[in-house]
Formats: structure tokens, C-alpha cells, sequence
């Protein structure tokens, strides 16, 4: 019988500090030898320094350099996220000022030094994990906007058979004539814009020749965060999404076929 190894993948935290504890509570459960959390770890959300003793205290737990956290590491000025739009850079931009202002110093320097990316062989298959793509920290790819030529490219130029992302915040899996595939894990800081209050990390199951993706949703005490959320003053449209899980903000950048699912 083969082996099988259980791994967890998820991104995007945004200072998510409940779903984080209930995000290493499932894998956990799952069994999972090793988690990794390709990166994003502030925005959005409350009480920044409240998300790095998960991360810095649990053994199996691997973190990435997202594009936020390359910016908040280095003191720069916003988060770099590659919007383009003015009202979702306005938002993007008080999300970032508040994460800057209450990460802690030894937080930021920790961030700074984070790894760029992950590359292991899985079942003979050669993976890599990056934030946005392989070419760019904060490149969206989005599926309706990866058509599958594309996605080969990416695959051959960055020399993958199995490639993990993030940053968009909407999951989605592809796999290729070829066989080869392309996880976007989606984020666990708040919902892809479905209407629903779960989020988003994968489950991946290798055994000796074989690898499994298994999507998932996470439940978690979305009323607390909100309620944290509304203490520190945070944007209200901020709190709206949590509860209803739309996006009111950020949503310049979505495709037309992402952005028309929900109402705004």
C-alpha cells in the first residue's frame, strides 16, 4: 500500500487572527505533516501582532514573503498589492497604514526576512509555491483570465509541474492536458466574494506516485472578528464583507466574470 504524506496549504492571513487558530486547528485534524502559508499576512483585518505567535511558534508551519509582507518588513510606504484602481488603492491604503501602525518592530523585521518561495519534488513531480506567480510577487492570476496556454508557460519558465499562489483571494484548481496543475489556495483572511463566511486552504495528499488537491472551507468565528474589527475602527465595508462575504472593496481589479457574481 502506498504512503501517503498530508500536507496544508493556505494564504492570504490579513491579520486574521481567528481563522488563523482554527486554520492549524484543521490541520491538525488533517493530519498534516507539514503547513504552509504562502504569505500576505497583514491588511484587512484586526490587531496585527495578534497572528505571529501562530506563525513563529509552530514547528510544521512554513511562511512566505508575500508582497505585503516585503513591504511591511521594509518600511515601505503602501502594501504594493498592484491595484490600479483610486478607490480600491484608497482602501488598500488604510488597511496598510493601520497594519504598519500596530505591527510591532521585531514583527516587521521577522517579515522582512521571510523566503520568496517553496520548492519541493512530490511523487516525483517538482512543486513550487509563490505568492502571486512565479514571475511576480503581486501578479493576479485569476481564472477566468489564465487560459491554459498561459498557464504552461508559466509551468515550463519557472521549470514546475505543480504550482501553489495566492493573492487574488479566489480559489480555483486547473489541470492541464499534460497533467500538470495550478493551485490557487485562495486566502484564509476573508471569503472569495461568494456569499458565504467560510474561507479558503487546500489539502494535499501525496503518495509515492500520486498527489490529491483538496480543496476546502474553513469555518471560524466571523461575528468575533467583526466585532474586533468595528473596536479597532476599522472600515465598515471592511466588517461587511466578513459578514456577509461579499467583497465591497478591491473590487476595481476583478474580471468581469469574478466581479459579476456578486452584487456590487
Amino acid at each position: 500500500m502506498s504512503n501517503v504524506t498530508t500536507y496544508v496549504v493556505f494564504g492570504g492571513v490579513y491579520n486574521n487572527h481567528i481563522s488563523l487558530a482554527a486554520l492549524l486547528d484543521a490541520a491538525t485534524e488533517h493530519g498534516a505533516e507539514e503547513i504552509y502559508c504562502l504569505g500576505d499576512i497583514g491588511g484587512f483585518g484586526p490587531s496585527p501582532d495578534k497572528v505571529f505567535p501562530h506563525l513563529r511558534d509552530t514547528a510544521n508551519l512554513h511562511v512566505m514573503q508575500g508582497n505585503y509582507d516585503h513591504s511591511i518588513g521594509n518600511r515601505l510606504e503602501d502594501c504594493a498589492c498592484g491595484y490600479t484602481d483610486p478607490r480600491d488603492n484608497h482602501f488598500a491604503q488604510i488597511s496598510y497604514d493601520y497594519t504598519f501602525e500596530n505591527t510591532s518592530e521585531p514583527n516587521k523585521d521577522w517579515l522582512r526576512e521571510l523566503p520568496t518561495e517553496f520548492r519541493h519534488t512530490w511523487a516525483g513531480k517538482r512543486v513550487l509555491m509563490s505568492h502571486g506567480s512565479p514571475r511576480r510577487t503581486n501578479e493576479f492570476l485569476w481564472e477566468s483570465m489564465c487560459p491554459d496556454g498561459f498557464l504552461k508557460y508559466l509551468l515550463d519558465e519557472s521549470e514546475a509541474d505543480l504550482l501553489f499562489v495566492t493573492h487574488t483571494g479566489i480559489p480555483w484548481v486547473r489541470t492541464l492536458e499534460d497533467g500538470r496543475q495550478v493551485v490557487n489556495v485562495g486566502v484564509i483572511g476573508r471569503p472569495p466574494n461568494d456569499g458565504q463566511t467560510t474561507v479558503d486552504y487546500v489539502v494535499v495528499r501525496v503518495g509515492d506516485d500520486t498527489i490529491e488537491i483538496l480543496p476546502q472551507k474553513l469555518e471560524y468565528d466571523f461575528e468575533a472578528l467583526a466585532a474586533e474589527m468595528r473596536d479597532e475602527g476599522l472600515p465598515e465595508e471592511f466588517v461587511e464583507t466578513v459578514l456577509t462575504g461579499w467583497w465591497t472593496t478591491c473590487l476595481e481589479i476583478l474580471p468581469g466574470r469574478e466581479r459579476s457574481v456578486g452584487p456590487y
